[in-house]
């Protein structure tokens, strides 16, 4: 919702407030997930490095998203930011409030596409597998993910 691209590129500026950003994927424009019903997305993703533990680093998270105006509601529902952590490392957290790896990300193409530009050779914890293979194993269509711009030269890496 709202300036998307100022949206993303705040939540990066908040992010590095205690987090150091180390890689960050191009942006991408990308067909909606579950409400289809609802205007695309811009997805991004980056590599950080943090002194944080999971569950801190999910409460600044939640402070970032509710700061830059996100409220409850609807799963898959419009929102001006949505911050997910995907991985911790090589480790596996299952705790009521926090599951990493993100439980859903081999069957997301907005994930995995921008995932692939920074980290194809990553190893899934849980799986074993590549993001490279996680991505390969999907069916996308063109238009689901359309690779736009780089947010911050300084910061990416294609």
């Amino acid at each position: 919702m709202g300036d998307r691209h100022h949206n993303l590129e705040r939540a990066l500026q908040l992010l590095s407030h205690k987090i150091k950003l180390v890689l960050v994927s191009p942006i991408y424009d990308t067909a909606p997930v579950g409400n289809t019903r609802q205007k695309r997305f811009l997805n991004l993703v980056c590599e950080a490095a943090t002194t944080l533990n999971p569950t801190d680093l999910l409460f600044f998270i939640k402070e970032i998203e509710a700061g830059m105006g996100r409220q409850p509601g609807p799963l898959n529902s419009p929102r001006p930011i949505d911050i997910d952590i995907l991985f911790y490392g090589d480790r596996i957290v299952n705790m009521p409030e926090l599951t990493i790896p993100h439980p859903r990300i081999a069957g997301r193409a907005f994930v995995l596409v921008p995932l692939n530009d920074i980290a194809s050779d990553f190893v899934h914890p849980a799986t074993g597998e590549r993001i490279t293979q996680l991505l390969q194993a999907l069916n996308i269509e063109p238009d689901d993910v359309v690779r736009l711009e780089n947010i911050r030269g300084e910061l990416c890496t294609k």
